[in-house]
């Protein structure tokens, strides 16, 4: 299908290039936009290049906490000394991410706003709801085994495929967008959707919207992170089930935690009734399990994930036993 494309010298050229369109999509690395292209997932009516932006900078913030600009590669984030030394669930994230060569070349917005790997999504041959409203969701009664267990609904099953935003949401990101409306801040937690009966709006933006840049809030003394990963085979595969942890331990008390989820719904899954659960409590395998627990209470495992349940239980479990271990 033919389109209009559009070079943008600055952001806010770029936003009044999309703007008043409403089939218009934003080409930086490429990496899943040129995909959805060739699949015929996506016929955009034009398409804003903002490679070029001068966006790409991780620069050190007064209050300690770091801004990464929109178009930053992945492969430069995590090899970011201050994202190794202050972020490690961060760096860890991107890298447990697609390829080396896809690395090179995705960037921070563009892995931010990429679109589920379903592979019902993916194959225009079959119905889908986030593809055409209203057509029917193929995976419910299909094949599940990468599908949501928490925050479905009856229109979509559905995952968020990105690691980066995992970490991200448990570090209590803020991404910053340029609108037709002129800036605002979103928190990374709220950026992403919760399909309901409208799975074809994967965020909270506008289709002239534009993530400028993501800052994150400094962590405090002795906080600890990491981000683990479960998949299918060693590299280049989505997950199953992934946790993002961030811990502070003083005297064996748990003062802060914020763990995120990845492979288990629509969105980066922020485990809000675990972190409930935790705050204030000494730590332990007792506590942990009692803390996952109650975030998984409300799952709804379908017929060919089922696994995913025990599979998330232990993988947050030990995530958290890893990050206290010598905290006394």
């Amino acid at each position: 299908m033919p389109f209009d494309y559009r070079r943008a010298p600055d952001p806010e050229s770029a936003v009044a290039a999309a703007t008043g369109w409403s089939g218009v999509a934003f080409l930086a690395g490429g990496t899943n936009l040129v995909d959805h292209l060739k699949l015929g997932l996506v016929a955009p009516d034009v398409l804003v290049d903002i490679s070029r932006l001068p966006l790409d900078a991780v620069d050190e913030l007064p209050d300690g906490g770091l801004r990464v600009g929109a178009t930053v590669r992945n492969t430069d984030l995590a090899a970011h000394p201050v994202v190794r030394r202050d972020y490690p669930v961060l760096a860890r994230a991107v890298l447990s991410g697609a390829s080396g060569q896809i690395r090179n070349l995705a960037t921070t917005g563009g892995n931010l706003l990429q679109r589920t790997r379903c592979v019902y999504f993916q194959d225009i041959t079959t119905p889908c709801n986030k593809r055409e409203p209203g057509t029917g969701c193929s995976a419910i009664g299909g094949y599940t085994r990468h599908h949501a267990i928490l925050g479905a609904s009856a229109h979509c099953v559905a995952t968020h495929p990105s690691d980066m935003a995992v970490a991200m949401a448990a570090l209590d990101a803020q991404v910053a967008v340029l609108g037709e409306g002129g800036r605002r801040v979103v928190p990374l937690v709220e950026l992403h959707r919760l399909p309901g009966d409208e799975p074809h709006r994967d965020t909270v933006l506008s289709p002239a919207d534009l993530i400028t840049w993501v800052d994150l809030p400094p962590l405090p003394p002795g906080t600890r992170s990491l981000y683990r990963k479960v998949r299918d085979r060693a590299s280049f595969a989505f997950a199953l089930v992934s946790v993002a942890a961030v811990l502070r331990v003083e005297r064996g008390v748990v003062r802060d935690v914020r763990i995120a989820l990845g492979g288990v719904a629509h969105k980066p899954w922020r485990a809000r009734r675990a972190e409930d659960v935790l705050r204030g409590e000494r730590t332990g395998e007792e506590v942990f399990r009692r803390a996952i627990d109650a975030e998984l209470a409300g799952a709804a495992p379908l017929a060919g994930n089922g696994f995913k349940v025990p599979l998330t239980r232990n993988l947050v479990v030990s995530a958290l036993r890893e990050l206290s271990r010598g905290e006394r």
